[in-house]
């Protein structure tokens, strides 16, 4: 089984994991990174699974970024429309819109003064 964390905060991220969590077939488990505790290390740090979408999978690997993203629709019955983003024609274009899709959310929401986390 694959563990998909998660930024429970955010709600455009609620809302994509809400619709994940109807269509999947029972094969991923949801961990909001505000409620896990950082075992001896075990998991990457709060700021790194903030940044970006972060995927343990069954076997121990971590899967980040855009490729998580594909690996956790690819539990679900539409998950065929997400593979061609990890197309070698593809994926540089859409990996680079993600990365900065993603480094404005943090940042927004994260990185300024007032609301460290």
């Amino acid at each position: 089984m694959d563990t998909l964390f998660y930024d429970g905060r955010c709600p455009l991220c609620a809302k994509e994991i809400s619709t994940l969590r109807k269509l999947q077939r029972g094969e991923l488990v949801f961990a909001d990174i505000h409620r896990q505790q950082n075992r001896k290390g075990m998991l990457p740090t709060r700021e790194a699974l903030l940044r970006r979408l972060h995927l343990l999978t069954g076997e121990g690997e971590w899967v980040v970024g855009l490729p998580a993203n594909v690996r956790a629709w690819s539990h679900t019955r539409v998950g065929f429309f997400f593979r061609p983003l990890l197309w070698p024609v593809i994926y540089p274009l859409a990996a680079r819109i993600y990365e900065n899709w993603a480094d404005r959310r943090y940042e927004k929401k994260y990185a300024c003064e007032t609301c460290q986390v």
